[in-house]
């Protein structure tokens, strides 16, 4: 059943993440309720092996459908062919991370539901949820960590607050201290479209070549920073729970380490993420699970 906001769940994966995605796609048939929709955004050469995991509610998109057709996934000859790299005459070479960011946003101006949850294919549901939750009186929710940036400023996050500024023609050096970076997230499909036109109407050029002009750009902090500091939070409440536990960064993860990761969720979180370069054992999550 849906609730009374139509829902899409939205996960951007690769041929790396299969094993994993699928594992996601199990748990969330388990206990995820209240979504109209299931899409896996992938690339093109990788769309034939992700149709095995489709449903009568789970769809693969092809990235050739959201993406513009100058951007070109090709074998990346600097790492043996083993990976790809995204060419255009019109960006710096793209990695596939900064892609599955482009492929969230753009698939906004698709999408028919009205709310868009984005999921990470390394996350594994373990409790019952209900996607009703990201709406409240009329507003979505919007993960917010008031000043979390403050801990985060060796990682980057900084330059991503900085371009999302240059994006949306917010003011030099006003800086966010907002963290806005998390998995299981929600985001209002009308206002990721007025967000792309507005950075259009600024940058006097394509959304995705303004947002990607450098590397370093952050969606999650690109849609915060919009909706705060150019709407002042219209049709937003914020939350600082992330409903998800995420290990961002570790070594490999044999029983005991998954059993740590999922003893060190909070009670209001719903699943755990393991970031794919964290080599992990999947079979005991199968067995918690059932």
């Amino acid at each position: 059943m849906t609730g009374e906001h139509s829902t899409a769940i939205v996960t951007p994966s690769y041929a790396g993440d299969f094993d994993r995605c699928r594992l996601l796609c199990e748990t969330m048939d388990r206990f995820v309720t209240g979504h109209n929709r299931h899409y896996l955004l992938v690339a093109g050469h990788d769309v034939e092996r992700f149709r095995t995991l489709e449903t009568d509610r789970r769809v693969v998109v092809d990235e050739r459908d959201l993406l513009p057709s100058w951007l070109h996934a090709v074998r990346d000859p600097t790492v043996f062919f083993r990976r790809h790299v995204w060419l255009s005459t019109r960006l710096a070479p793209l990695r596939g991370w900064h892609v599955q960011q482009l492929r969230r946003i753009a698939f906004a101006e698709k999408a028919q539901e009205e709310t868009l949850v984005y999921c990470d294919s390394d996350v594994v549901f373990l409790k019952p949820f209900d996607c009703s939750a990201f709406w409240l009186d009329g507003q979505v929710r919007l993960y917010r960590r008031d000043g979390g940036m403050n801990s985060l400023v060796d990682l980057g996050h900084r330059d991503w607050s900085a371009n999302a500024a240059r994006a949306l023609g917010l003011p030099a050096g006003q800086e966010t201290e907002h963290d806005y970076i998390t998995t299981l997230i929600s985001w209002r499909r009308d206002t990721v479209v007025r967000m792309l036109r507005h950075v259009e109407k600024v940058n006097g050029t394509p959304w995705i070549r303004a947002v990607a002009a450098d590397r370093r750009f952050s969606e999650c902090i690109l849609y915060g920073r919009y909706v705060d500091e150019v709407l002042a939070g219209e049709g937003h409440f914020h939350d600082d729970r992330a409903l998800c536990h995420v290990l961002w960064f570790g070594s490999e993860l044999d029983a005991v380490g998954v059993e740590d990761v999922v003893a060190r969720m909070q009670p209001y979180q719903v699943a755990i993420g393991i970031q794919s370069f964290i080599e992990t054992d999947l079979a005991p999550l199968r067995r918690m699970i059932g």
